[in-house]
């Protein structure tokens, strides 16, 4: 009787496990289900009913509750966790140990992920273990963490795997980081993990976010198949690093390969579009955008409008803004830029007072766009008033916009005092803002206060040795010139030179100053003969134009102009962008052949947009 007992009490107890693991099992499968579809709070409270039932977690439950601890951010609720981990036993499981340290990670405390990576024995031969932890770093900025990290992991000779280099490799985000990004490159193809797929495209953006854009395209090219991802990798790293004319090389190539864009690709087209002056080509891309289905697209719609705006086709980019169901801080700031920079300063203004009243409080960006916009119109009083009742932290790049719109209207010695009185200390734009502004009124004196500055923060930058030379060049300061040649010969520093774009038929013209490379060069100089003997016998004539050919006849704006007017119909718009500011013998030299022509020019330069009509030019020769 005795012995039938026990064999009962047996049977029972194998019966009461059997039944436990089947329902720890559905539990388990419950919460993997709710993690997967993302239901992270049911897949929690569903872990809380679980312990209310009297089932007892295993080391297959914890991932999944980490998981939607981590995702929710609920460090408490995690460490929580992390006591029933210990409690249980299921510490030195691999993936519960992992889970433990990416819920720490993704919380924002790394200490605590390192602690358990540290007192865990099992941890430091584990790949996945140094993986979570090497990711954790770089999700909180703590690169150089990473690198140490993986030195470590290769001195303890633990396997590293693609997991592991796509972990290390986004740490490597400044120039400082090159060399190690380089080393992680050589050690990624000594271990056979490959250069294709994810890690190529995060050597690819690794290297273009040291500014390595060469090193980025030979592992590009090098990729024997590209995806959607690995092109736009590409694609991104060159519209970021302001290589418009390769960005839409490749999207070119991009669309031979059969590959379709997606936003991600189209917003660093239309970003290039931009910065070129391809009009044609951003009419293409929105065509694209209606059919693709992507019109509604808030990221795109704000880049068509900054395009068209940088493109000389206000009208359009109005009409798109005007159509967005919802606007958003970014279509306020395009719209109000656009306009800024075409000299329609007063409709600036109104549009930013307008989205104040609809309830958008503009950000620091938006404030840069509306001073900007006060001080190409001339509207100094509205634009002093809108720097004094800001409320956002002003920085550098507001200063230097109010020291622009004080200085545009001849009040040196308050953009003077205004940077004395900075709560920060003044960079190379707001110094460089004030050498302008003394151009513009022919201030020696303070012009040379300015460069003494400007050249202190800013010793490379050409463009101030050529302003302050031009400044000497107009007061007849030949000593000076002199000085400033020494100063850049001695420096090894070399004038930028000028280029302009111009579009015909959907190719981008590149002029540079003095070219004749181009192959309609010599019907272009016989264009540019003939228009310099009308302006120099017609109503326009001036006895202040300098007659030295280098800079009356060879400014690259010059080329692009007579370019379009051999290549274009009578009646049709010209539009030039130029990389560099507007000289005013060229301004003047515009004037004239819009009015010769009767023919609208439109000019972009590095500071505004120039619209020539009859004659007559829309900054009102205040630029």
């Amino acid at each position: 009787m005795i012995k039938q007992t026990a064999l009962s009490t047996t049977k029972l107890f194998h019966l009461e496990s059997h039944f436990h693991s089947n329902t720890i099992f559905s539990w388990n499968s419950r919460l993997r289900d709710l993690a997967k579809q993302g239901l992270y709070k049911e897949a929690l409270h569903l872990y809380k009913q679980m312990l209310l039932s009297g089932d007892s977690p295993n080391a297959f439950t914890f991932p999944f509750a980490l998981k939607s601890c981590a995702t929710l951010s609920l460090p408490i609720f995690g460490g929580q966790l992390h006591c029933h981990v210990i409690k249980t036993g299921c510490e030195p499981e691999p993936f519960v140990q992992t889970s433990l340290i990416s819920m720490y990670c993704k919380c924002g405390l790394v200490g605590d992920a390192r602690d358990v990576f540290e007192q865990n024995p099992n941890s430091k031969g584990l790949t996945v273990c140094y993986n979570a932890l090497l990711a954790g770093y770089v999700l909180n900025f703590r690169g150089y963490n990473g690198m140490c990290l993986f030195r470590e992991m290769c001195r303890e000779g633990v396997a590293v795997n693609d997991i592991t280099m796509l972990g290390v490799i986004p740490g490597c985000s400044l120039p400082v980081h090159l060399r190690f990004g380089m080393s992680l490159h050589v050690y990624n193809v000594k271990c056979g993990v490959g250069n294709d797929g994810p890690v190529g495209n995060c050597l690819i953006t690794m290297y273009v976010k040291c500014g390595a854009i060469e090193l980025s395209r030979k592992v590009f090219d090098e990729m024997p198949e590209k995806g959607l991802i690995t092109w736009n990798a590409m694609i991104s790293g060159y519209a970021q690093n302001g290589v418009a004319t390769e960005v839409l090389d490749l999207y070119r190539k991009m669309e031979m390969a059969g590959v379709d864009p997606d936003p991600v690709t189209l917003v660093s087209v239309l970003s290039s579009c931009a910065h070129l002056g391809a009009h044609g080509v951003g009419r293409d891309i929105e065509r694209r955008i209606a059919s693709s289905g992507f019109g509604f697209n808030t990221y795109l719609t704000n880049a068509l409008i900054n395009m068209f705006s940088r493109c000389g086709n206000l009208i359009r980019a109005r009409a798109l803004f005007n159509d967005m169901p919802e606007k958003n801080i970014v279509s306020w700031t395009a719209i109000i830029s656009g306009y800024g920079m075409h000299g329609h300063g007063e409709i600036s203004v109104r549009l930013f007072d307008e989205m104040r009243m609809t309830g958008i409080y503009p950000d620091g960006t938006a404030y840069v766009s509306v001073l900007s916009a006060c001080s190409h119109a001339g509207l100094t009083n509205k634009g002093l008033e809108y720097f004094n009742e800001m409320e956002v932290i002003r920085g550098p790049e507001h200063f230097a916009c109010v020291i622009d719109l004080l200085g545009r209207a001849g009040r040196l010695e308050e953009a003077r005092d205004l940077i004395n009185l900075m709560p920060m200390e003044p960079d190379g734009a707001v110094w460089g803002t004030l050498l302008g502004a003394c151009k513009i009124h022919g201030n020696v004196e303070l012009a040379e206060l300015a460069f003494e500055q400007v050249v202190k923060l800013e010793p490379a930058n050409v463009g101030y040795y050529v302003l302050l030379s031009n400044i000497y060049t107009e007061a007849n300061n030949l000593e000076g010139v002199a000085r400033i040649r020494t100063m850049m010969r001695l420096r090894k520093l070399r004038k930028e030179p000028g280029c302009s774009y111009v579009e015909y038929k959907y190719k981008i013209h590149l002029f540079m100053a003095g070219d004749r490379t181009h192959p309609e060069a010599n019907e272009i100089y016989k264009m540019l003969e003939r228009l310099e003997v009308l302006i120099d016998t017609g109503e326009f004539k001036s006895d202040n134009r300098r007659k030295n050919e280098e800079i009356i006849g060879m400014h690259s704006e010059k080329l692009a102009i007579a370019f379009g007017l051999i290549n274009t119909r009578a009646g049709e718009e010209i539009i030039v962008i130029k990389n560099l500011r507007i000289c005013k013998d060229c301004h003047f030299f515009i004037k004239f052949v819009s009015k010769v022509v009767d023919r609208e020019i439109i000019i972009r330069d590095a500071s505004r947009f120039h619209h020539f009509k009859h004659g007559v030019c829309s900054c009102n020769d205040y630029w």
